[in-house]
């Protein structure tokens, strides 16, 4: 059963949650890419993680469900997101797991409010390709589908993500295809992946003093990262930096596994996430 979605104001826009179980909280952080919603991400989830946590799915700005909150980069308005619910809510300390750019921003939002974070998960979202080309193939296929918004892109972006091709399915294509080329929607993944803010991206990681990856040695919260073995979007040595990096780190690598780690290998993820969230 899908729980409903919450309505909570916030002076930015009006931000979306679904809300199950009882515990300590539990906030769920949702990656990018057409069509994307935390529901689609963690949907299969909530019922194993809402027997332990009172678990929070929320649902980022300019994705097709929270309202957007403007002109800004998505990483930045997510964020604000995150701070927003957590205040709207009242909980000052949480358990978070991000995938992808969730865990981008769960791992910026910890290190910006480290007393807020009781445990962080990520799941392929943190650290560097050291080995492997930037941007990753998902990375390319999502810049060709951004830019020409065309279904057999979708269906190629879609086919990088997984391990296995039987995931890729007609009904998750048509969910995809009809949130995807939203107008507002697919602006809002324009400025996260067209062809001008890769390049963007690209010169400010360049121009910087201080590499991201290179912070994580400030992020003093016990970390799970987790990451599929056979991940095209991004590449499983984007670990490597992370795992020498976190001062309480650590990292489980699923077999035969994209970057749907959560969903391709669901159960063996779950247990290795409850596991680490409880001790």
């Amino acid at each position: 059963m899908t729980p409903d979605l919450v309505e909570l104001p916030t002076e930015h826009g009006v931000l979306r949650y679904r809300e199950s179980g009882d515990g300590p909280p539990l906030v769920l952080l949702h990656g990018s890419g057409p069509g994307v919603t935390g529901w689609r991400n963690f949907g299969a989830n909530v019922a194993t993680f809402a027997q332990h946590y009172r678990t929070i799915v929320l649902e980022f700005p300019g994705f097709g469900v929270s309202d957007d909150f403007g002109s800004v980069h998505p990483m930045r308005s997510a964020g604000t997101a995150v701070r927003a619910l957590l205040d709207g809510l009242s909980l000052d300390r949480v358990r978070m797991v991000g995938n992808s750019m969730g865990g981008f921003v769960a791992t910026d939002f910890a290190l910006s409010a480290p007393e807020r974070v009781e445990r962080l998960v990520t799941i392929g979202g943190i650290g560097t390709p050291i080995f492997s080309a930037q941007p990753g193939e998902g990375i390319v296929r999502l810049s060709e589908f951004v830019e020409n918004p065309a279904r057999d892109a979708l269906v190629a972006w879609l086919r990088s993500m997984v391990y296995d091709q039987a995931l890729v399915t007609e009904e998750m294509i048509e969910e995809r295809w009809l949130q995807a080329t939203d107008p507002a929607t697919l602006e809002n993944s324009r400025r996260m992946y067209g062809a001008a803010a890769l390049a963007g991206m690209a010169a400010a990681a360049r121009s910087a003093e201080t590499p991201a990856w290179a912070q994580l040695r400030r992020l003093d919260v016990p970390t799970l990262v987790t990451w599929g073995r056979d991940d095209r979007v991004s590449p499983v040595d984007m670990a490597l930096l992370p795992m020498r990096a976190l001062p309480r780190g650590e990292v489980h690598i699923f077999p035969n596994c994209g970057h749907w780690v959560m969903i391709e290998q669901k159960a063996a993820w779950e247990a290795a996430v409850l596991a680490f969230l409880g001790r």
